[in-house]
Parts: structure tokens; sequence; C-alpha cells
């Protein structure tokens, strides 16, 4: 099986390329090879490579900068990947694409299912909408998974946003009315890789293999804050075990994390108040589930902190 992975130089991306290894052929890419702004030539690149499956984790992620660059952010995140999706329905194969919680306004009570009426408040809600439309409408086959809080140790990410600001500052303040999952980048990856090694492996024609559109995301839910909590805990836990530190292995300064409300937070993009995404449609069809965010998290740190 040949697999393409876009924005191979991303947090998903990156772990991508390691969990899909057993799988095949991986021909990873980054914008030098598929530039998401020229889409004719991203729809080529994937018409000569003729991947069986393409996985899609590259995007315009600068939610706030899109309010100011929507049609950039728009280029990228909808007619990129709906002109790849096209080219590969003409070859053949499966794919596989990334969204986000904030397709939602957040004012449900509980975790949205994937039924559930969208209503991004932001640019780069909207435009990630509109990509998941664009593939739906190639006309190839398609899996598109809806994840949330999008982390890893490496990149630019909150979990090392907040541990630069641990070293410098005694008090964080934090976003304390938004509430979530945080999905660690190498879980994603692991669920995607089981995924397709279960969606090749089914009997039958393509079309009655399981596909559409899915939540995946981390067990659990808490805030901006109580992430940024959690994150300083762990860390300073794992610190605390004798061995050598490696390279995350600095002491913090931070001793406390005060929980603020989004309208003490300004920012250019509205961010929705529930961004809980409900997995049951994931387990039912796949029998997958991701462990407890704060489970992932203390995975997630071991590997930066202990060598």
């Amino acid at each position: 099986m040949k697999l393409l992975v876009t924005g191979a130089n991303g947090q998903v991306g990156w772990q991508l390329q390691r969990t899909l290894a057993p799988l095949g052929e991986i021909v990873a890419v980054d914008q030098a090879e598929v530039d998401f702004l020229n889409p004719d030539q991203a729809a080529a690149a994937v018409a000569q490579i003729r991947p069986d499956v393409l996985v899609n984790p590259g995007a315009y992620t600068a939610v706030d900068k899109a309010e100011s660059e929507p049609e950039l952010a728009r280029l990228i995140n909808a007619v990129a990947p709906g002109r790849m999706a096209r080219a590969l329905a003409r070859t053949g194969g499966l794919f596989i694409h990334y969204s986000t919680d904030y397709v939602f306004d957040g004012s449900k009570a509980e975790p949205y299912t994937e039924e559930d009426p969208t209503g991004p408040l932001s640019v780069y809600g909207q435009t990630k909408l509109e990509g998941e439309q664009a593939v739906a409408e190639s006309g190839c086959a398609y899996l598109i998974f809806r994840t949330s809080w999008v982390y890893d140790i490496r990149g630019k990410n909150f979990l090392r946003t907040v541990l630069r600001l641990a070293r410098q500052k005694e008090t964080l303040h934090m976003v304390d009315d938004q509430h979530g999952a945080p999905t660690w980048a190498r879980a994603l990856a692991e669920a995607t890789a089981a995924i397709i090694a279960k969606v090749s492996s089914s009997s039958g024609a393509q079309s009655s293999r399981p596909g559409g559109l899915y939540h995946l995301t981390a067990g659990g839910e808490t805030t901006w804050a109580g992430f940024a909590r959690a994150i300083i805990q762990e860390y300073n836990e794992l610190l605390a075990w004798p061995v050598e530190p490696g390279e995350f292995g600095i002491p913090l300064l931070a001793k406390q994390v005060v929980g603020i409300t989004s309208s003490e937070f300004k920012t250019p993009a509205r961010r929705p108040s529930n961004s809980r995404l409900s997995n049951e449609k994931l387990q039912r069809d796949f029998g997958i589930r991701l462990p407890d965010w704060r489970h992932l998290l203390r995975l997630a740190l071991l590997g930066a902190v202990v060598p």
C-alpha cells in the first residue's frame, strides 16, 4: 500500500510518518512538494503519486490570524483539499482528512455528535467546514476526522506555550470557560493507522466499508486552565524522577494557574465555549476509543522529560 502524507513537518504529519510505516510505503511531503497555495499543483502531485491512501493533516491553523487572511485560509483549508480529493477520485484511493471542533458554535450543553448542525464562529472554523464539504462532494472514498485541542512535544501548540510561560512567570492566567478534550498528536496518528488497517482489510466493495465523518478526540474533558494546571503538575512530577532529565527537564517557575473568562482574554477569533465531541460513532464502527486526555498528557510528557 502506498500512503501519501501531507504536512510532513507538522505535529500530526510528523507522528503519522511513524505510525503508518508498518502499513506500506510512506510518501511524506511538505510545502515544497505539495503547495496548498497552488491547488492545481497539489492535485497534479496526487495524480502523479497515485496513492492508495492520502492522509491530509496539512492545514492553515493560525486561528486568530485567519480573521485577517480569510482567502488564504480558505485556499489552504478548503480549495486545496477539494482539488486533491477530486484528483484522488480519478485515480482511486481513500482520502483521510482532519477537521476541527471549531465547526460548531459551542452553544450545545452536551458533547456534539456528527449529526449536529454546524455553526462556526471564526474564519478558521468556516474554512475547515468548507474543506469537509469539498472532500465529501469530491466523489472519492473518504474519512473525515474532527478532533480538538491537538498538541505534541514538538511544534507550536498549547503544551509548549504553557511550558515556555511557566519558566518565565510564577502565575499564569488561562481561559477557564471553554471546555474540550486535549488530544495528543501521537494518539491521533495511532488511531488513524488502526482505522486504515481495518478499512483496508475489510472485505467487499469499497462503498460498503465504513466511511464518512467521525469525531476523534481523547476521552474526558477539561478547560484551557485545567489543561495548563495538569501540564505543570505532570511535568513537575516527572521531573522529580531520579533520572537524568531530557530536553524538557528544566524546572518551572510557575506556582499557580488562575482561571479567567473568555471575555477577559480578547482574541480576534471567537472560540466555542463547548468543544466536546462525542466519539460514540467511532467506537461503534471501528471499535476505537482514545484514552482519557490526562493519561495521554502524561505519556506525551514522559517522552519529553524522561530520556
